[in-house]
C-alpha cells in the first residue's frame, strides 16, 4: 500500500475508524508513519495524539482497544479507512462512537423499515394502519400472511413476469419482518444465526 504522508506539514494523515461488521463510523483519528507501523504491528490500532505529541494506541489506558481488521487507503493516497473489531466504547465520553450513536447494525431501508413497523404496532389505529390490524389479529393471521406471500412468490418464480415476482418478494420481505417482530425479533437476530453457520 503506498501512503503519502508528506502531503501534510506535520506528516500526519487522517484515519477513519469503522467498526468492521456494523459499518458504524466509531472515531476520526490522525496518523504518522511511525504509529501506521505500528498499528500493522500490534494489530491495535495506533495514533499520532496532537495533543500528547506522541503515538498513542487507542485503550492503553482504558482497555478499550481497537483490533485491526483491515486497512484501506484513498484515492489520493493521504486517508485511511480502518477496519476493526472495537472492545468496548471507543469514545472517551463512554459512548460507542464519538458521535453519540449507539454501535449497533444497520441495514439501511430494511432497518428504517423495522422501526416504522415498530412505531405502526405501539402506536397507530388499527382501524387506519394494516400493520397495526395484523398485530391486532394475532400471530397466527401474520403466520398466515407470511405463508400467502410465500406461495405467490413460488407461483410468480415460475413464470416470466420479473415486475410481479419482485413484487411479490417485497410483499413476503415486509410480511416476514412483522412476523419477526410478533416473536420478538428482528432481522438482526437471523443474520446472526447465518454468520454463526458460516465456514
Amino acid at each position: 500500500m503506498n501512503i503519502d504522508f508528506s502531503k501534510s506539514a506535520h506528516g500526519l494523515i487522517p484515519a477513519i475508524i469503522q467498526d468492521n461488521e456494523t459499518k458504524a463510523v466509531l472515531m476520526l483519528g490522525y496518523m504518522n508513519a511511525e504509529s501506521y507501523q505500528k498499528t500493522l504491528d500490534t494489530k491495535k490500532v495506533t495514533f499520532y495524539s496532537r495533543s500528547k505529541q506522541r503515538l498513542w494506541t487507542k485503550g492503553e489506558e482504558s482497555g478499550n482497544f481497537l483490533n485491526l481488521i483491515d486497512i484501506k487507503n484513498d484515492c489520493d493516497d493521504d486517508t485511511l479507512l480502518i477496519q476493526v473489531k472495537p472492545e468496548g466504547p471507543t469514545c472517551h465520553t463512554g459512548s460507542d462512537t464519538c458521535w453519540q450513536e449507539a454501535n449497533n447494525q444497520n441495514f439501511g431501508f430494511i432497518s428504517t423499515l423495522e422501526n416504522t413497523i415498530k412505531t405502526r404496532r405501539e402506536n397507530a389505529d388499527s382501524e387506519k394502519s394494516y400493520v397495526a390490524s395484523l398485530f391486532e389479529k394475532g400471530i397466527n393471521k401474520i403466520a398466515q400472511k407470511v405463508g400467502e406471500e410465500a406461495v405467490e412468490v413460488v407461483i410468480e418464480a415460475k413464470d416470466d413476469n420479473d415486475d410481479l415476482f419482485l413484487s411479490e418478494s417485497a410483499d413476503l420481505l415486509f410480511h416476514y419482518l412483522i412476523l419477526l417482530q410478533a416473536k420478538g425479533f428482528q432481522l438482526n437476530d437471523v443474520v446472526q444465526v447465518l454468520k454463526s453457520r458460516q465456514k
